[in-house]
């Protein structure tokens, strides 16, 4: 599932790139600016990175320095990064979960919008997006967890 819902929000680079070609043509071309497509192009860069933070988790290819066991057996190798995940990655999952529930309240009961002028309407339905980032990661040490113990 992780591996699906990842390679779903990757599809977005897509149209992320699409549109920051849109935006630097129609600026530098048309001297025409776009402060809503420009928006868009910087939630989709969140949205992107939300998304696809635990399929990378999951395949092992997120960013850590593994100087001290790049020589070890993989059995020590899985039982550091469990004791990385418990002490590093948990604690970042229940702040973030914790602190974005206020944050996506606050925003839909504001029925946020951008403050550039131009902007977004829906910002708050973008925010939302926000407890993606805890849900899936979650997910995402709890396969590990169940995967430690086979």
């Amino acid at each position: 599932m992780i591996k699906k819902v990842g390679r779903f929000f990757a599809l977005l680079l897509l149209a992320l790139v699409a549109l920051n070609f849109i935006v630097v043509m129609s600026r530098y071309l048309l001297g025409i600016g776009q402060p809503a497509m420009q928006e868009l192009i910087l939630y989709l860069h969140a949205i992107i990175f939300l998304g696809c933070s635990a399929w990378a988790y999951q395949d092992d290819e997120h960013v850590r320095v593994d100087i001290f066991y790049r020589e070890s057996l993989p059995l020590f190798k899985k039982r550091v990064n469990f004791i990385g995940s418990i002490l590093f990655l948990l604690p970042t999952i229940i702040v973030t979960g914790f602190y974005s529930i206020d944050f996506v309240i606050a925003s839909w009961k504001i029925m946020e919008t951008s403050t550039e002028p131009g902007g977004l309407p829906l910002v708050y339905i973008q925010k939302t997006i926000v407890f993606l980032f805890p849900l899936l990661l979650s997910a995402s040490f709890l396969k590990e967890v169940v995967s430690g113990w086979k």
